[in-house]
């Protein structure tokens, strides 16, 4: 067992809680949790809070008891621990920034759209997704993305509800009413809204650069660190938590099949070298996972 906790002494709802943490892997955190009857909604970035009464319960199961420090510490070793810059408060800051920085004569749009990303019911549909897809248009541009590509990026889950088509086509009918008009470029709100309708099937055109960079973007996650990947796959069953296990998984294992019939994942040559071969090794193994459980 490598699963931690630390005395509880944070107050919230009336009580107190515990940090609980893994120094291994998110996926045996959040086995542990499962065991002692903790929600998923309970799970932070890198940690489970867990209520006073049940900390005894946490250590009768064979979480070791630390100190607060020595937790911090071990999270940190792990490779797991979420610095400041990636939670949510942070992120939002400095996603406002990037978009005064890009459009500065449209400030409102851009905190509406901050906004609608910060959502409560986005686990990964969220600022995080959204910042992450910016930074990966940035490298693969070598840091000069068009504007349509850019505004594409912020706009293609800016309404999120868990409606798969649904989702997608109400964000591009967004693009299309915020872009169109005064201080927008004639045609860019159609030109966005076409972009992000790419995202449905993630079947860009091989001719159309931009719809490329923003696939390539959008699945940037995918090539990720099997850490990085398993936190991903965590935020989106948090996503579908009203959705039965066995229902999940049989959905889940069906998507990630069909994205994998799709030779190559990736379209710019700098994704394919970037992420194609990590992202072909997080999805398969979370297929067998998927089929094991």
């Amino acid at each position: 067992m490598t699963v931690y906790i630390d005395p509880p002494r944070w107050p919230a709802h009336g009580t107190v809680f515990s940090h609980m943490v893994s120094d291994t892997s998110l996926d045996e955190l959040h086995e542990t949790a499962r065991a002692l009857g903790i929600s998923v909604r309970a799970f932070d970035e890198d940690h489970y809070d867990v209520p006073a009464h049940r900390h005894a319960d946490a250590v009768a199961l064979g979480v070791r008891a630390v100190d607060g420090k020595q937790l911090t510490r071990l999270l940190i070793r792990s490779g797991l621990r979420i610095p400041a810059r990636g939670r949510p408060a942070k992120i939002a800051a400095t996603l406002s920034d990037r978009w005064r920085r890009h459009f500065p004569v449209h400030p409102a749009l851009g905190e509406a759209l901050v906004s609608r990303w910060g959502e409560p019911h986005r686990h990964y549909h969220g600022t995080s997704h959204l910042l992450q897809a910016l930074e990966a248009v940035d490298r693969l541009t070598g840091g000069s993305p068009s504007d349509e590509l850019l505004l594409a990026v912020w706009f293609h889950d800016a309404v999120y509800r868990g409606v798969p088509g649904r989702d997608e086509e109400e964000s591009a009918e967004l693009a299309r009413r915020e872009l169109t008009g005064d201080g927008w470029e004639p045609g860019l709100g159609e030109r966005v809204a076409e972009l992000v309708l790419v995202t449905l099937a993630h079947r860009p055109d091989p001719a159309d650069r931009s719809s490329c960079l923003l696939v390539d973007a959008d699945l940037s996650i995918l090539g990720g660190s099997p850490t990085e990947y398993d936190r991903y796959a965590a935020a989106v069953r948090r996503e579908y938590e009203h959705v039965p296990d066995p229902e999940f998984r049989a959905a889940r294992a069906e998507v990630l099949r069909t994205l994998m019939a799709t030779p190559p994942l990736f379209h710019d040559p700098l994704a394919v070298q970037l992420w194609e071969a990590r992202a072909r090794e997080n999805v398969t193994r979370e297929i067998e996972q998927l089929s094991a459980a």
